[in-house]
């Protein structure tokens, strides 16, 4: 079992595209049985009495364009514990990765990842809560879960 979790600030835009993203690609190579796949905040801006917001609604219309629902979603945020329990831990963009090291206590490298990284990229994935262009978002993220899947075939975990 491979398990992933991707993270951003508040959990209801682009790490939960890029949960329900990659939970789509690998439905669709009929390798899903072989993945766990979550994601999670590094604040609790969007969590209230312990009740996290579903998907922002203009994230969800964009995965709903592409055939992809996230019904049910909700956020939550990372914990300490998570790097013992996930494979690969994600960071959108450079601060989440900052906030990832500090909340887990280890640093980038080993099981932290920056997403588009793994797309020989060393840019941030477009944050839509500032630009209002979840289309790019979906692109980003799209760019960042194929190439993964592509690391992880390389890595010899996936056929």
């Amino acid at each position: 079992m491979i398990k992933v979790m991707f993270v951003c600030h508040g959990n209801i835009c682009r790490s939960p595209m890029a949960e329900f993203v990659l939970k789509d690609m690998v439905a669709k190579r009929g390798i899903a049985d072989r993945f766990e796949i979550a994601s999670a905040a590094t604040s609790t801006e969007e969590i209230w009495n312990g009740i996290g917001n579903p998907v922002y609604p203009p994230a969800k219309a964009e995965l709903a364009k592409h055939g992809i629902s996230c019904e049910g979603k909700r956020a939550v945020q990372l914990k300490a514990s998570d790097y013992e329990y996930y494979d690969y831990l994600i960071g959108m963009d450079s601060r989440n990765i900052r906030n990832m090291e500090r909340m887990t206590g280890h640093p980038k490298g080993d099981k932290i990842a920056l997403m588009l990284e793994y797309a020989g990229q060393s840019r941030d994935c477009a944050d839509p809560w500032y630009t209002g262009e979840f289309d790019v978002t979906y692109r980003d993220v799209v760019t960042g879960c194929e190439a993964f899947l592509k690391y992880l075939e390389e890595q010899g975990k996936i056929e």
